[in-house]
């Protein structure tokens, strides 16, 4: 039995790549790739660094923009975090009732409320966790575009990747849902790494004949900080579960690899074992032993300590009222015209038009062999093609299709790079012929480059310009009043006060009043919608009364019920007196009921 390292030499089989091969029309784009890395490293770091700028505009702004009902949420949770009782998160809406609610696991809000300790109460310290944990990101998503379509389709996702509308709001909101986004994508790549590195450190240990760069460390590593940001990413947000299927993949394509060759692909080297075909047979028993207990204990790791939370979060609504798991009822199929005003949304206002369309082409572009894992993306877009069916109707949610985004950026990215390789391939054709004959065939790498630059002018230039245009409306607030509201009832009522809150379900006037309450009308602590007549609004008002409300608030968007439900504004005219009004809002501090 022998192993013998050599050199990989690239397959020269046209029609085996998406892209151009060595043969004539490929050989610009491989010039290309094989350049000075740090060029595209640089590249990176400014697409970072104007990522992260973008992000801190309106760093400081209140949870008053279109997100503010979840943010605000989880802004009371940290504000809640009394004696910091990490285990039982609580909201502000469930009157004079504790309020423990079934969240994810608030390790941000809880870091959040440390903060207040120190730094005093901002919303600054709540938004700049996504922010960092997205810059955290940025540096494992290019090198995992790398390893699967190369370094050019790694620079044009990771700037798809940064600059997408979705993204960019979310990554300066206060939600769990980016910074989950971003553990799962740091522990993608890190078990990218394992599941390549593993065999060959198993092969060494096994034989002892050969030695190969690294030691055993370097395998364990990777999987070690997979497991645990993968772990992390799912306890912050149950919804990243969808990266498993990107993982099964990997693990599925190493348990299937052909036990006569392992890779090393980021060294260039190919270790090829030259045994017969019973110790290839061994060899093959030898990689599954080696990754099958990974595999097993990687699950374990990952999906143990989700379990436990997430059945903790579970009993703590059942047992506390108002009995709330947060997303709870969000698993339910929907018509397809609901999905079909998703994707609308999604492919339009959360990617762009520019994004979604070259996002398309690149999810078509034929795969190279000389690349390992290449569909790795595909299994990712498959399984949040079956969430968001599955999921329908929390999916009303724009944050449901965060995961998306580096999908679209990842497939988007290849289209660039297969596209920029044609026409390089097109421009060298045309230079060979047009020289003269007898002369040498100069600069076949520069063949085409005023064009290439041009459309990526172009192209970086329409997807800003897109992307700054649907990204706007998602900052405009939408809450003012509800802030108002709030820190004037912080002023006028006595910190015990409890507020009966018209306000359509949003809890940012009970945080930013830093007062608990109920919204109106509610049942069973959740807010019901729209009264359907006069009486059901005065049932549900007296009722609330005699549970020990104290003050009752219209905002500007609930303005029209005095005048749709005359019997209810009659009431409620006999039943409080109105001690503040603006045309944002009005309080009223109801009487105590009669005894």
């Amino acid at each position: 039995m022998r192993v013998s390292v050599t050199k990989a030499a690239m397959q020269k089989t046209a029609h085996l790549s998406p892209l151009p091969s060595t043969e004539g029309r490929g050989k610009a784009w491989i010039l290309r790739e094989a350049r000075d890395p740090s060029q595209h490293a640089i590249v990176v770091i400014i697409i970072s660094i104007l990522a992260v700028t973008a992000r801190l505009v309106l760093i400081n702004q209140p949870y008053v923009d279109h997100w503010s009902w979840r943010q605000s949420d989880v802004a009371a949770i940290a504000q809640n975090f009394s004696g910091f009782r990490f285990a039982y998160p609580q909201i502000d809406w469930a009157g004079n009732a504790a309020g423990y609610v079934g969240t994810e696991f608030p390790i941000l809000p809880f870091i959040a409320a440390v903060c207040y300790k120190f730094a005093g109460q901002h919303e600054w310290i709540g938004r700049i966790q996504a922010v960092i944990l997205f810059a955290v990101s940025l540096p494992f998503f290019f090198l995992l575009v790398r390893e699967i379509f190369g370094s050019t389709a790694a620079v044009w996702a990771t700037f798809f990747y940064c600059f997408a509308p979705l993204n960019v709001f979310a990554g300066r909101s206060f939600m769990p849902d980016v910074p989950s986004l971003s553990f799962a994508i740091v522990g993608l790549c890190f078990f990218l790494r394992w599941v390549r590195n593993a065999a060959v450190f198993k092969e060494q240990r096994l034989r002892q004949s050969s030695k190969f760069s690294g030691d055993g460390w370097e395998a364990v590593i990777p999987w070690v900080v997979s497991a645990l940001a993968i772990s992390m990413s799912l306890l912050i947000k149950i919804t990243s579960i969808v990266i498993l299927a990107p993982i099964l993949y990997l693990a599925v394509g190493r348990l299937c690899q052909t036990p006569g060759v392992s890779q090393n692909e980021a060294d260039g080297n190919r270790a090829t074992w030259t045994g017969g075909s019973p110790d290839r047979a061994s060899g093959s028993e030898r990689v599954k032993r080696a990754t099958i207990p990974g595999v097993i204990l990687f699950a374990a790791i990952v999906l143990v300590p989700s379990a436990i939370w997430y059945w903790h979060a579970y009993q703590t609504a059942q047992k506390f009222y108002p009995h709330h798991f947060f997303g709870a009822g969000g698993v339910r199929i929907e018509s397809f015209s609901w999905y079909w005003h998703i994707a609308q949304h999604t492919l339009v206002s959360s990617l762009t038009l520019v994004l979604s369309a070259i996002a398309l082409v690149g999810l078509f572009v034929p795969q190279s062999r000389d690349r390992r894992y290449p569909h790795l993306f595909h299994w990712w877009l498959a399984a949040m093609i079956a969430f968001i069916t599955l999921v329908g109707y929390g999916n009303r949610h724009l944050w449901y299709q965060l995961p998306l985004v580096p999908i679209a950026a990842a497939f988007a990215g290849a289209a660039c790079a297969f596209i920029a390789s044609k026409i390089s391939s097109i421009s060298v054709k045309q230079t060979l012929l047009s020289a003269p004959s007898g002369l040498p065939k100069i600069g076949l790498s520069q063949a085409g480059l005023p064009a290439s630059r041009a459309l990526s002018v172009l192209l970086a230039s329409s997807f800003v310009i897109s992307a700054f245009w649907y990204v706007q409306p998602f900052y405009q607030s939408s809450a003012a009043q509800l802030r108002d509201a709030g820190l004037e009832l912080k002023k006028v009522t006595p910190p015990d006060a409890l507020i009966v809150s018209a306000d359509m379900g949003d809890p940012t006037m009970l945080y930013y009043a830093e007062r608990k309450g109920w919204h109106f009308p509610e049942r069973d602590g959740i807010y019901n919608g729209t009264p359907d007549d006069s009486e059901q609004a005065i049932e549900n008002l007296e009722r609330l009364r005699r549970g020990g409300a104290t003050h009752f608030v219209f905002t500007r968007n609930t303005f029209w019920w005095m005048r749709s439900y005359p019997e209810f504004a009659a009431d409620l005219t006999n039943n409080a007196t109105l001690i503040e009004a603006t045309p944002q809002f009005q309080i009223y501090e109801l009487l105590p009921p009669a005894r």
